[in-house]
């Protein structure tokens, strides 16, 4: 089960720790036969639907069939890696950067500024209090405070603001703000320093004065109570909208920020027909080391020599381990392939054409049925694995969806709706978005007899805020 949960990316590493502990356990040397590996578990199916310990040697028992451990071809043979590589394939691993990181930047601009000592030890201090994002979470008091105890330095909040001051003036600019209004402001007034022939003043106005009203959109009141016309407002929201409202984030670290999906099974579409394999490149091919096979051929001829007995029952207790984990994988492979094969034959004309109404209702339970086992080791499968389609890479759990009757009484998926609701969201009028009622009545409308609250629901998990929220001018 731990084995099943692991992705393919992370599972290279925990053959290599597996290899690194286990002497018995060994790689493939030499040219590498390509074998299609989805073939090879639709014929063991049937032989492997059932993993049984029991069938793993005991090592506490004296006599043993030395024949079992040289004879056992399926072990010897056993291949790990697809037939989408070869021996002959370049492998490159993609190299990160040494970039400065955000807060080496920043600690580089102080360095350049003429600060007393303590100045340049509070400014290092409130530098290395920011966050990811570039704000300052922390209030002045709590500031000085841990200045005092941990550096003794003793300063108050006016020497703080001061030092403070001058972070903000760093690049990029918003950095140092202790919350999003004034980090909108001091890029604001940034920009109105750089570009003097420009007019920020009514931007700079709307989040100085009415940046509470500028959050909730609540357009109407700042146009009564700045007397603007609602063309100087929207020319002031096109310039608000262009700032960055997370300043820290434009320098993160590549290590943290990049996040690269490696998918666990692959889908191709050929000529109408869908074609299902597991990705598995790189992956060593699996095999009882030969030194410790005739280790253990050499101690077994002298059984009767007592001193050799510690030392057979260590070699057979490292063969069984090394057994177990080729047997576990190659188990773990084949739940995968007769998962994801039964999840694409389920949603099959979705997999064809890539259209989220294609998707049939799908619960575990479904696919638990089909491939025979327990719907929980469905749903760790579904919870941490990835297939690549020729429409894109997704998490296996986003296929899986609750079922409703439209009104001619066919089931339909809970996606689906969602996919139409998204589509009604996206072709609203954008200065009178449509509101949750309008949304249930549009809905009812296609045939889908829907509560409000149930849309609301539906819009809250497509991370779609209210209509209010959604308006522009």
């Amino acid at each position: 089960m731990k084995l099943l949960q692991i992705p393919s990316v992370a599972l290279e590493q925990r053959i290599k720790q597996e290899i690194e502990e286990n002497p018995a356990l060994d790689i493939e040397e030499g040219d590498q036969q390509e074998e299609d590996v989805a073939d090879e578990f639709e014929d063991d199916t049937a032989e492997n639907d059932d993993f049984d310990e029991e069938e793993i040697y005991d090592s506490t028992e004296d006599e043993f069939d030395f024949d079992d451990y040289l004879d056992d071809d399926d072990v010897a043979s056993y291949k790990l890696a697809s037939n989408n590589s070869s021996a002959d394939d370049d492998h490159y691993e993609m190299p990160f950067s040494s970039n400065q990181t955000f807060h080496e930047f920043l600690l580089q601009q102080l360095g350049f500024r003429k600060l007393d000592e303590k100045s340049q030890k509070i400014g290092e201090y409130i530098i290395g209090n920011l966050d990811d994002a570039g704000y300052l979470n922390r209030s002045l008091d709590a500031l000085s405070d841990d200045l005092l105890f941990a550096l003794n330095i003793k300063t108050n909040k006016k020497e703080i603001l001061s030092v403070l001051d001058v972070i903000q003036d760093f690049d990029p600019p918003g950095v140092g703000a202790r919350n999003l209004q004034e980090c909108l402001l001091i890029q604001l007034r940034r920009l109105q320093y750089d570009e003097p022939d420009k007019d920020f003043k009514m931007a700079i106005m709307v989040v100085d004065r009415f940046f509470n009203e500028f959050t909730k959109k609540h357009y109407d009141k700042i146009l009564k109570r700045a007397e603007i016309t609602e063309d100087q407002l929207k020319d002031a929201l096109t310039e608000i909208l262009k700032l960055n409202p997370k300043p820290g984030n434009s320098m993160s670290d590549a290590s943290r920020t990049s996040h690269y999906v490696m998918p666990d099974f692959i889908i191709f579409n050929n000529d109408g027909e869908l074609e299902l394999s597991l990705s598995s490149r790189n992956m060593p091919e699996l095999h009882i080391s030969r030194a410790y096979t005739e280790m253990l051929q050499a101690y077994s001829e002298n059984k009767k020599d007592k001193s050799n007995k510690d030392a057979l029952m260590f070699v057979k207790q490292k063969i069984d381990s090394a057994k177990w984990f080729i047997d576990a994988i190659k188990q773990r492979q084949n739940t995968l392939y007769l998962t994801m094969r039964a999840i694409m034959d389920y949603q099959y004309a979705y997999f064809l054409s890539g259209d989220d109404t294609q998707l049939r209702p799908m619960i575990l339970k479904d696919i638990a049925e089909i491939v025979n086992l327990d719907i929980s080791t469905i749903s760790r499968v579904a919870n941490s694995k990835y297939v690549q389609t020729p429409f894109g890479t997704y998490l296996l759990k986003s296929f899986f969806s609750e079922s409703m009757q439209n009104d001619v009484g066919e089931e339909i998926s809970t996606r689906e709706i969602k996919k139409i609701l998204n589509n009604c969201i996206d072709a609203e009028n954008k200065s009178k978005p449509v509101t949750d009622e309008q949304l249930t009545a549009i809905l009812k409308e296609k045939g889908y007899n829907i509560a409000r609250r149930t849309v609301a629901k539906y819009r809250e998990q497509l991370n779609i805020p209210v209509a209010r929220l959604r308006k522009e001018l």
